[in-house]
């Protein structure tokens, strides 16, 4: 569409995406069972069928050796033959003349010795089979296949009326195991559909038995823990940058508003001083905001290089002793590198010898050494300074977004209550950490531990 917006595209879902799960398991469930039940009938067919066949095989052979033997005993002629009155044989003797004791005993095959014939003869099944006598006659005997063929038939004829049956049968029965084992997953996905974001306290309850729909129900109540514990985080670090950024913005306003009602009160200079300084108070603010905003959105230290700490460190000293103000210890500084982003690294770094600045009361130490062996070591910066320290039980809380301790530490002037949380957030962007703990000069040790990068890199 020129001039606009295409709208992205959705794909549409096949018809059978759109059946329920139970209907899906019930369908391929009945399906597998289908399968099977008629291979196993065709298989039950064919074997019934092989076994009559062969016990009717084996009743020829019963007839034509009886018939063989008579001839070696007592002889057996075509008399013979045209006398025998049996409903359930068919035999033929071919010999100077052929001799047949019934009308049908003509139409029979003659099939090879040790072999089975099956053929219809006016319309009926019969097995037949040959033996040639020691005179070169043949004996041709057949017996009617007509009631094995109708046990076979029978056969086949119930398991197709009963195959479906049953499976109608057992689609009901996987149809409802299915529906009632899905019910509490339906019934959780109600509750979790009915929880809003005003209703994040809200949990799913389980059953208390362990099973699969209890682990369900403890994913889904760690998902809304996340959940409820991401929200109270984003209103409390919008409600704190709200009343930092009120303040920078109201001295603005205050001294504007003097400016303008009474001009001889404040000059120009005076005005330009307190925008500046409250501006960059801001400015220090908003960038900090922003690079938090990139580390949750990515949490990842983006570019990856080898990176130096023992630089970084050492042109933070050469910064610190040229504002003057505090006795810089550099002694300390070893060989460091790690692999990682160097601005961010710079940027933690900074934000920890600016911490050490405004706290100290006149010496500060940095430290940069490598621990552990040379696979799977750890670069370790320290910070120390001399100034009150850090509480015990704040140790954790100072590296929390604006926050505020009862001695005003990360609080102090110029500071925008945001430079160490970005230390811990570049320091977990870089599989790292970051501790505090009393440095040897009784003020804060501020430990940021980095994994080392192999030696050959």
């Amino acid at each position: 569409m020129a001039g606009g917006l295409e709208a992205p595209h959705v794909p549409k879902l096949k018809r059978r995406d759109r059946w329920s799960i139970t209907t899906r398991i019930t369908i391929r469930a009945v399906a597998a069972v289908a399968l099977t039940l008629a291979t196993v009938s065709v298989g039950v067919v064919i074997t019934l069928d092989r076994m009559l066949a062969e016990g009717v095989s084996a009743t020829l052979e019963q007839d034509l050796d009886g018939l063989s033997t008579q001839f070696e005993t007592t002889g057996l002629s075509a008399a013979d033959i045209e006398q025998i009155d049996d409903d359930e044989r068919t035999i033929r003797l071919e010999g100077v003349t052929t001799a047949v004791n019934d009308a049908s005993a003509a139409l029979l095959p003659r099939p090879e010795e040790d072999e089975t014939l099956r053929v219809e003869i006016d319309d009926e099944p019969y097995l037949v089979r040959s033996e040639q006598l020691a005179d070169g006659s043949v004996l041709v005997v057949a017996r009617s296949f007509e009631e094995a063929s109708e046990a076979v038939g029978a056969t086949g004829l119930a398991l197709s009326v009963g195959i479906p049956i049953a499976l109608a049968l057992i689609a009901v029965v996987i149809w409802s195991a299915a529906r009632r084992a899905f019910a509490p997953v339906d019934r959780m996905r109600r509750q979790v559909d009915e929880i809003d974001e005003s209703g994040l306290h809200r949990r799913v309850p389980d059953r208390g038995v362990g099973d699969e729909l209890d682990r369900l129900a403890g994913t889904l109540n760690s998902m809304l823990d996340r959940l409820e514990q991401a929200q109270l985080t984003q209103r409390r670090f919008v409600s704190d940058a709200s009343h930092e950024l009120r303040s920078p913005i109201a001295t603005l306003r205050q001294f504007a508003d003097l400016a303008q009602s009474h001009p001889k009160a404040t000059s120009p200079g005076e005005l330009a001083e307190v925008v500046l300084e409250e501006s960059e108070r801001m400015q220090h603010l908003v960038e900090g905001l922003l690079l938090l905003a990139r580390l949750d959105e990515h949490r990842g230290p983006g570019a990856i290089l080898p990176v130096d700490v023992d630089d970084l460190a050492l042109a933070e000293v050469r910064r610190l002793r040229g504002m003057g103000g505090a006795q810089v210890d550099a002694t300390a500084i070893g060989p460091g590198r790690v692999h990682g982003n160097e601005r961010l690294l710079a940027r933690a770094l900074r934000n920890l010898t600016e911490n050490a600045r405004r706290h100290t009361h006149g010496h500060i130490a940095i430290t940069v050494e490598r621990v552990g062996g040379p696979v799977g070591g750890f670069v370790r910066v320290h910070v120390d300074d001399d100034g009150d320290g850090i509480a015990e039980v704040d140790r954790v809380r100072i590296f929390e977004r604006f926050a505020r301790l009862d001695d005003g530490r990360a609080r102090e002037e110029g500071g925008s209550g945001l430079g160490l949380a970005i230390v811990d957030e570049v320091a977990r962007a870089h599989a790292g950490s970051i501790t505090v703990t009393t440095s040897a000069r009784g003020g804060a040790r501020f430990s940021l531990t980095l994994p080392a990068s192999p030696p050959d890199s």
